[in-house]
């Protein structure tokens, strides 16, 4: 059983950074591949970011590429998601969560079984 706890989350201006962590419990956080998802108001969730477990694949939807650098630190039980020129179109709740390490490529929410609580993040223009 793993258990995510995301923060980091918060209120910034366009233009500005974020980076948020995502802390989980238990001894299997190598053995997983990790994800971030986010969900805007009125919008269904949808894929950012993905990493492998031992970080060598990443993967980025393209509204972030270039912009958000996803990383983990397996000693530390800990993946992050660094946010940089922020946009308002990025306001939305974050999700990390993860599965098991050959289970697809990542992309699909179905292909993770533990998830996070969410963090709000809200960009003002």
């Amino acid at each position: 059983q793993v258990q995510l706890v995301e923060s980091g989350g918060g209120l910034v201006q366009a233009g500005g950074s974020l980076r948020l962590s995502c802390a989980a419990s238990g001894r299997t956080f190598s053995s997983r591949a990790m994800g971030w998802f986010r969900q805007a108001p009125g919008k269904e969730r949808e894929f950012v970011a993905t990493i492998s477990r031992y970080g060598a694949t990443i993967s980025y939807a393209d509204s972030v590429k270039g912009r958000f650098i996803i990383s983990r630190d397996n000693p530390k039980n800990t993946a992050y998601l660094q946010m940089n020129s922020l946009k308002p179109e990025d306001t939305a709740v974050y999700y990390c969560a993860a599965r098991p390490a050959f289970a697809g490529l990542g992309y699909e929410e179905s292909e993770y079984d533990h998830w996070g609580q969410g963090t709000q993040v809200t960009v003002s223009s």
